[in-house]
C-alpha cells in the first residue's frame, strides 16, 4: 500500500480531529501543520507528534512530496487556501461551509473542475453507519413515499455572553453562523438521506446575545469558558443565534427543521425524524447506534446499529461489529477512507461530498439569509 501524505492547515478543535482520525487509516502520513503562527504550529505539532510545523501554508504548497490539503481555517480563509492548493496540483479536503460567497464556491467548483484532483467537503454526518442504514432504506422503498421531514441540530456551547469563537464575528464566518456552522450539515443530511433537493424555502433568524464579551486573546472552538472580567472586551455580535426553516423538498414533500448554539443542555443534538407513506424513521446524533422505526399497524422497534443486521451499502460504513459504539470520530473516518481512496487511484468511485455539494450549501445558506431578510418564501433553483 503506497503511503500518501497530507498536510494539515489549521490548528483548532477539528485540526486535532483530522490529525487522529487521518491516522486511523494506516496509509496516510502527516507530513506537517500549518497554524496562524510559528508558536501555535509548534505547539500543536509537538501536542500531536508532527515534526514539521510552520506559519507559511504555501511552503506547504511547494512540497512536491505532500499529496493533499485539509483546509480547517476559519471560513474567511477556505477559498483563498482552496483555489492556491488546487492550483499547486494538490487534492484538497475542505471543512464545511464551503466560503464566504456563492461565487467563491462556484469559481473553485470550476477550477476543480480543470484538474484530475480530488476535491472534498466534510460532511462527515452523512456516514455515521445508522444514517446510511436510513437512506438505504429509503431507497429501498422501505419507507414509501416521503411526506414529511423535521428535525433540529441543537447545541449550548454559545449560551452565555463570555462564550467566544472566531464564528460569531461575520468578517471571519460569514453572515450566517449557526445556520452556516450547524444548518449546513443539517441540510446536507436530509437531502442526502432522501434523496430529495431542496426546492423552496422560508426561513426566520434571530441574535439573542446582540452584545458578547470576547476575550483578549485566542480560545480554542467549545474552551475558553474560564476566564477571568478582565480577559474580555465587548463587542456587538451579527451573527444569528438561532434559526428556523420551512421547507419543500421534491414534489410534494414538506418540512421544517431549527438550529440553535443556545440551548441549554443540548451539547450536540443533530436529530432528523423522516416519514412516509409506509413508515417513519427517527434517528439523534448524541445516541448514534440507535434507530427509531415507526409502524402504523404493527410495533415500532429499535434497530442498534449492527452490520450484519443493516443494508450492506449501510454496513460499508460500519467498521466495528454490533454492540460495539461508532460515533463522531469515526464518520471522519469514513469520508477520509473514501477521499484517500480516490487520492491514490483517480478511477476510484467517489463516494463523499464533493465541491459540488459545496457549492449547493452555499445557495441554501444564502437562500436561508435571503428569505429571513424579506420575511418570505423563496425559491431555490
Amino acid at each position: 500500500m503506497k503511503m500518501l501524505r497530507a498536510a494539515i492547515i489549521g490548528t483548532g478543535f477539528m485540526g486535532r480531529v483530522h490529525v487522529e482520525n487521518l491516522r486511523r487509516l494506516g496509509n496516510v502520513e502527516i507530513a506537517a501543520v500549518a497554524g496562524s503562527s510559528e508558536e501555535r504550529a509548534k505547539q500543536f505539532g509537538n501536542s500531536l507528534g508532527v515534526s514539521r510545523a510552520t506559519a507559511n501554508y504555501q511552503e506547504l504548497l511547494e512540497d512536491s512530496t505532500i499529496d493533499a490539503v485539509h483546509v480547517l481555517t476559519p471560513n474567511v480563509m477556505h477559498y483563498v487556501m482552496c483555489r492556491a492548493a488546487l492550483t499547486a496540483g494538490k487534492h484538497v479536503l475542505c471543512e464545511k461551509p464551503f466560503t464566504m460567497t456563492v461565487q467563491e464556491a462556484r469559481e473553485l467548483v470550476e477550477l476543480a473542475g480543470q484538474t484530475s484532483l480530488a476535491n472534498c467537503i466534510q460532511h462527515n454526518l452523512r456516514y455515521y453507519p445508522v444514517v446510511q442504514q436510513m437512506r438505504c432504506m429509503i431507497e429501498a422503498g422501505d419507507l414509501g413515499e416521503i411526506l414529511i421531514v423535521q428535525g433540529t441540530y441543537s447545541q449550548d456551547w454559545l449560551l452565555f455572553d463570555t462564550d467566544w469563537n472566531w464564528r460569531v464575528e461575520a468578517g471571519e464566518n460569514g453572515a450566517l453562523r449557526a445556520m452556516g456552522d450547524i444548518g449546513s450539515h443539517w441540510m446536507d443530511a436530509i437531502q442526502h438521506v432522501t434523496g430529495l433537493r431542496i426546492t423552496e424555502l422560508c426561513a426566520d433568524l434571530t441574535t439573542f446575545l446582540e452584545t458578547r464579551r470576547k476575550p483578549k486573546g485566542s480560545v480554542e472552538t467549545f474552551t475558553g469558558k474560564n476566564l477571568q472580567a478582565k480577559d474580555y472586551d465587548n463587542v456587538q455580535v451579527d451573527t444569528e443565534d438561532f434559526g428556523s426553516v420551512l421547507l419543500r423538498l421534491g414534489d410534494r414533500a414538506r418540512g421544517a427543521f431549527t438550529v440553535s448554539q443556545m440551548s441549554a443542555g443540548r451539547k450536540n443534538m443533530f436529530s432528523v425524524e423522516i416519514y412516509g407513506t409506509k413508515a417513519g424513521l427517527s434517528w439523534n446524533q448524541e445516541r448514534p447506534d440507535e434507530l427509531w422505526i415507526g409502524q402504523r399497524d404493527q410495533p415500532n422497534r429499535i434497530l442498534l446499529k449492527n452490520p450484519a443486521l443493516m443494508y450492506p451499502g449501510a454496513a460499508a460504513f460500519a467498521g466495528l461489529p454490533g454492540g460495539h459504539s461508532e460515533g463522531y470520530d469515526d464518520t471522519h473516518k469514513q469520508v477520509f477512507k473514501r477521499f484517500y481512496a480516490r487520492v491514490a487511484d483517480a478511477a476510484a468511485p467517489v463516494e463523499y461530498p464533493t465541491f459540488q455539494d459545496g457549492l449547493l450549501g452555499m445557495k441554501l445558506l444564502e437562500k436561508v439569509a435571503e428569505s429571513s431578510k424579506n420575511r418570505a418564501w423563496v425559491e431555490v433553483s
